[in-house]
């Protein structure tokens, strides 16, 4: 049976997807080190899963809900989405599909002009139509309510239709292998025909995915063309990027840089 406050965390976690032994230390004034200790016992028991400086909740079946994903690494979205808006160029045709990152990498294009822009993410749809330079075709299908996500059989279908220049896509969580994860079978069926619907392939995520799993599997490391992230820790992630010519953006990398388009 958990303690009131390990309870309280356990909840906090729920809310925001992730927590911090700062954050939790100061919440309920103890020691780093009580807190650390709750977070141990809560990952015990499965509730949650260390990561460095806190937790996240533990769920491989469930995803963290939309508003919570949001906020968990919010800085370095918009990082990546600048980083990924300055890889594609004007005239292009692309997809972007569903992901509070693929969202960031849109708001970071509303300058671009030119753009055909396919999607299944009624965020994205909405957030693009208001701007005369960027042409919005949105996928038809089931509407997710928990984030707008437009999944099914319809979407598959809508989605073959096209050969674009770029797709843009995010993932749950990425395995040490490589495999690309995520938590709705549906939602990975419109993902899969993205990428194969795609002449460059760009995988945008940040390093709280390399920390997190999820049951379905996309497909692989290898599949794309370009990942861009806020940092690359696993090295195992590293050396597939190099023996599949993946092409590793790290935005917060120390020998970053001016990026070039593709």
């Amino acid at each position: 049976m958990l303690v009131t406050r390990q309870q309280a965390i356990v909840d906090l976690a729920r809310q925001a997807g992730r927590v911090t032994v700062e954050g939790l230390s100061a919440r309920f004034d103890v020691t780093p080190q009580t807190i650390r200790k709750d977070l141990n016992e809560l990952c015990d028991k499965r509730l949650l899963m260390r990561v460095h400086g806190g937790a996240i909740l533990a769920s491989g079946v469930q995803n963290v809900g939309y508003d919570a994903r949001r906020s968990i690494a919010m800085e370095a979205k918009e990082e990546i989405g600048r980083a990924t808006a300055a890889l594609i160029p004007n005239n292009a045709s692309l997809f972007i599909n569903i992901g509070t990152t693929t969202e960031a990498v849109a708001r970071a294009m509303l300058q671009h002009s030119g753009l055909m822009v396919i999607t299944n993410n009624i965020n994205v749809a909405s957030l693009m139509r208001g701007y005369s330079q960027i042409e919005v075709v949105i996928a038809g299908g089931v509407v997710r309510h928990a984030d707008g996500g437009i999944v099914g059989d319809a979407a598959v279908d809508f989605i073959r239709q096209f050969r674009v220049d770029f797709a843009v896509i995010g993932v749950s969580a990425i395995d040490q292998d490589g495999a690309l994860l995520d938590f709705d079978y549906r939602e990975v069926r419109v993902t899969q025909e993205i990428i194969a619907n795609a002449r460059h392939v760009i995988l945008v995520c940040d390093a709280t995915k390399f920390e997190r799993s999820a049951p379905v599997k996309i497909g692989h490391l290898s599949q794309v063309n370009t990942f861009v992230t806020d940092y690359c820790r696993p090295p195992t992630i590293r050396r597939i990027c190099q023996e599949a010519e993946v092409r590793l953006t790290e935005v917060k990398s120390p020998s970053g840089g001016q990026i070039d388009k593709i």
